[in-house]
């Protein structure tokens, strides 16, 4: 019953992959387009993989997109070949996790577009590949994913330029993150109702959960405490990223017509990347268009909800 279950499942999975290859070549009518070529996308982590082909997407829409970089060289030999195929597209070396430089990459936005239109939180990092799950990088893991991806948003927010159809935050996470889910999700009932509860959650409440996760890592207790048991650390990273998109929807809600930011965020599924040691079963074209979709929403406020394939899923 339960193969049959799977393959049913897959089967599905496979049509609704199939019906948005075909939606993506469906292209916006104009009085469907809220951007122009002067909208501009920054795209965080995407020299590669997923982030490149969000990149690529955007731009082929029309917009102006700033691919982001740790390496310059990497991020500057991606941008050459989207140029080469007419598209609009540039590049700025930026590190999440470095202050300063985010600081400079602001700095940088604001004298060069005087803003953004679009944030995609890309960038992340994954250790484990295949059946392993070592929380050795758990510290650089949580710092990169959660954190970095804060920083960014919270840098990014106060340079969103108004507009009547709102500005775009899209963080890439992962079902894996689920509070929900049937399987991987926190067991500690305590810290899944303090997550669970948007009208009290805090910023604190989600630093202090991967706060405790990092210092059960540290003396070895983890296994024990009801952590996620796969890709731990991924996890429970993109968890806090889940949480806080949530907790920001709710934040940037109160903003005034005209000046409204809406955040989602977004699970790729098991793509064929680097990141995954090419084992995944979706292409990058494919795990890059939920992120692309819900960027580009024409009229319809969506906030502080998570998709996958572009459906509303459960947190």
């Amino acid at each position: 019953m339960d193969t049959y279950k799977k393959e049913k499942s897959k089967e599905k999975r496979e049509k609704r992959r199939q019906e948005i290859s075909l939606l993506r070549t469906i292209p916006y009518s104009d009085h469907r387009k809220w951007w122009s070529s002067d909208s501009v996308a920054v795209v965080t982590g995407a020299n590669r993989g997923i982030g490149f082909e969000i990149a690529h997407q955007l731009a082929s829409h029309g917009l102006t997109v700033v691919l982001t970089s740790r390496e310059t060289g990497v991020g500057e030999e991606a941008v050459k070949v989207m140029q080469e195929g007419g598209l609009n597209v540039v590049f700025h070396q930026l590190d999440i996790v470095d202050h300063a430089s985010i600081e400079a990459f602001s700095k940088w936005m604001k004298e060069t577009y005087g803003g953004l239109d679009i944030l995609i939180n890309n960038a992340g990092v994954s250790f484990n590949v295949g059946t392993e799950n070592s929380t050795e990088n758990a510290e650089t893991v949580i710092q990169t994913n959660y954190f970095g991806t804060k920083n960014m948003t919270r840098a990014m927010i106060p340079l969103m330029r108004p507009s009547p159809s709102g500005a775009r935050i899209v963080s890439v996470t992962s079902r894996l993150g689920r509070l929900r889910g049937k399987k991987n999700r926190i067991t500690n009932v305590n810290l899944r109702q303090q997550l669970e509860d948007v009208d009290t959650l805090t910023e604190e409440i989600i630093d202090n959960v991967v706060k405790i996760f990092l210092e059960q890592v540290k003396d070895g207790t983890w296994e024990s405490g009801g952590w996620p048991q796969v890709f731990t650390d991924y996890s429970v990273s993109k968890l806090a990223v889940n949480a806080y998109t949530r907790l920001m929807a709710r934040i940037l809600e109160d903003r005034p017509e005209g000046h409204k930011i809406y955040m989602n965020c977004y699970c790729p599924g098991w793509v064929k990347t680097a990141m995954t040691g090419w084992a995944g079963h979706i292409s990058p074209e494919d795990a890059a268009d939920t992120a692309v979709w819900l960027a580009l929403l024409p009229d319809q406020f969506v906030s502080g909800k998570f998709f996958a394939e572009r459906r509303e899923i459960s947190f």
